[in-house]
């Protein structure tokens, strides 16, 4: 049966059961009483959509309230072991993996060091290398929580580079790490590592950081949104609203000079080349500086902020900076206040958070320095409306937007694990013109 708007009485039905999963998801522990008001739905229909998730295992009683004279009104929440999902997060010299029940609790966590096999940083991402250590740890993960493959929701992947969806399944062009037209999500099922029913969500990086900061983090309640994502490269995700999925941007292949620093994608004067952490520290050893010899990446880039703001010792004094570290720095700082002027002007989003290992680290130290760039080279009116803060997730929020991948996509089913099968017939006009193309 179809309404007016054209959709079916079963969409209904799923966008009623996803507007009671969601507000207990993020709201509850609440009462029937409440959810009427929370979700815009008559009593009637919430007793429905209740009765209907409690059947299913979705939504559990977690105790009572007392209420205004009469009876004490039972609380409701979504039951954390209803369903699991794993978030993994493809990063520059780790491999994180992680299982989660509903609620993102973590039940378990496995690691594998992304090593170089040869001069270049590059042949670390080698494809069957990357498979083999998702493999190995979802394995791993499930065995620890003791957890059967067939109760996950999902695996969701945060990935460096463009992710395109083909009837093959999700497919990564990761320029800067050498993979053209990856087939990541054909080359896991090939694997038969998880039943077919289980569903990969493979998508960039940046994208389920914003996820992440969206949905639980500095971006809560915003009506747009851009979170940028700082590691050994630059990303960066738009979102419009905070229990939506955003829209991964490359913006650290934004040109910031002309005829500029060789990126890693092979082009000339990307910001990535002159604020990717990478970038940071191959500047400040041209330069004349001395990064530590044979140090990771986070290790490097913490001993080179220590040299250009060093602590005060013992005795109160200040050591001096070191000034070509402190140097590259301010004009790092620069570089990201016209990126993100960019962002402003293009987006005029109400926040811009910054994650990601590095934006951490370097956020701390000169985030009101491109705050003031920012304001002075984008335009004045949507600069005055957006605030440029840090994100409130560590390094594990890759990994946590990878995880809330399949729970979106489960919440916007209405709590069913696959698409009930629409029993309607087709619209007149669809079989219309479905019979004319026959002929």
């Amino acid at each position: 049966m179809r309404v007016r708007s054209g959709r079916t009485v079963r969409d209904l039905r799923r966008e009623n059961r996803t507007a009671v999963l969601q507000r207990l998801y993020f709201d509850g522990p609440l009462s029937r009483f409440s959810l009427g008001p929370a979700t815009g739905l008559s009593s009637g229909s919430i007793s429905n959509v209740v009765a209907e998730l409690v059947t299913d295992g979705l939504v559990e009683e977690a105790g009572s309230v007392e209420s205004a004279g009469g009876r004490p009104r039972t609380l409701l929440r979504v039951s954390p072991t209803s369903g699991y999902m794993i978030g993994v997060d493809v990063g520059e010299t780790r491999i994180r993996i992680e299982l989660f029940d509903l609620t993102l609790t973590e039940l378990a966590r496995v690691e594998r060091p992304l090593e170089a096999a040869g001069p270049r940083r590059i042949d670390r991402y080698e494809v069957t290398v990357v498979v083999q250590h998702l493999r190995e740890g979802i394995t791993e993960v499930l065995r620890r929580a003791g957890i059967a493959p067939e109760r996950l929701l999902g695996v969701g992947i945060g990935v460096p580079g463009i992710v395109a969806r083909t009837a093959d399944g999700a497919v990564v062009h990761g320029q800067t790490i050498g993979w053209d037209a990856v087939p990541l999500e054909r080359m896991l099922r090939d694997s038969h590592l998880l039943p077919e029913t289980v569903p990969y969500y493979i998508d960039n990086g940046a994208k389920t950081l914003g996820q992440a900061e969206m949905w639980f983090g500095a971006g809560r309640g915003a009506r747009g949104a851009v979170v940028v994502l700082f590691g050994s490269g630059v990303g960066a995700c738009v979102v419009s609203d905070d229990t939506r999925t955003g829209r991964a941007i490359e913006w650290g292949h934004l040109t910031v000079r002309v005829r500029g620093r060789r990126c890693r994608c092979g082009a000339q004067g990307c910001l990535e080349a002159y604020a990717g952490a990478e970038a940071l520290l191959e500047r400040w050893a041209e330069a004349g500086g001395r990064p530590p010899a044979d140090a990771d990446e986070e290790t490097a880039l913490t001993a080179m902020l220590a040299a250009a703001y060093p602590e005060p010792g013992p005795d109160g004094a200040a050591p001096r900076a070191d000034a070509t570290a402190l140097a590259v720095l301010e004009e790092t700082a620069e570089y990201l206040g016209a990126g993100f002027s960019d962002l402003i002007n293009l987006f005029q989003p109400e926040r811009i958070l910054v994650g990601g290992w590095a934006g951490l680290q370097l956020g701390t130290r000169f985030l009101d320095s491109v705050r003031s760039y920012a304001t002075s080279y984008a335009l004045s009116y949507p600069a005055a409306n957006v605030r440029i803060d840090l994100g409130t997730f560590g390094p594990d929020a890759v990994t946590v937007g990878a995880g809330i991948l399949p729970l979106a996509d489960f919440f916007a089913r209405g709590g069913h694990r696959t698409e009930p099968e629409r029993e309607e017939p087709l619209p007149a006009w669809r079989t219309t013109l479905q019979e004319r193309a026959a002929h």
